[in-house]
């Protein structure tokens, strides 16, 4: 996966916008961060859960791995895109999307 791919799903998903943080771009909804580009836009990072995380670490180590530090404990995925497939990185997105996004529009997502 490239990194213009990695932003089109992010960028699909209601109210996302993109800026930067610390000089390389960033993905929000509310105001918040649910994903990122690393500077080289060679990794992305999606806010997740630890309970989320662990499988994705657990099934491809060589995709995912924990961000370090607090961040990484905290369920900060550090995703390779040249290794990720579209459908996983697409079901992660969503799931830092659903774990930062104001409840009312989580909810009118999930009636779509």
């Amino acid at each position: 996966m490239k990194a213009e791919k990695f932003r089109k799903l992010a960028l699909s998903l209601p109210e996302a916008l993109e800026q930067s943080h610390m000089d390389h771009p960033d993905f929000r909804v509310g105001g918040k961060i649910f994903a990122t580009l690393g500077p080289d836009e060679d990794w992305g990072m999606v806010k997740l859960t630890p309970n989320q995380q662990e499988p994705l670490v657990r099934s491809d180590p060589g995709i995912f791995q924990p961000a370090s530090g607090a961040w990484g404990r905290r369920g900060a995925t550090i995703v390779q895109l040249a290794e990720a497939d579209e459908s996983t990185v697409r079901q992660a997105l969503r799931d830092a999307w659903r774990n930062t996004a104001p409840k009312r529009l989580v909810k009118q997502f999930d009636e779509q």
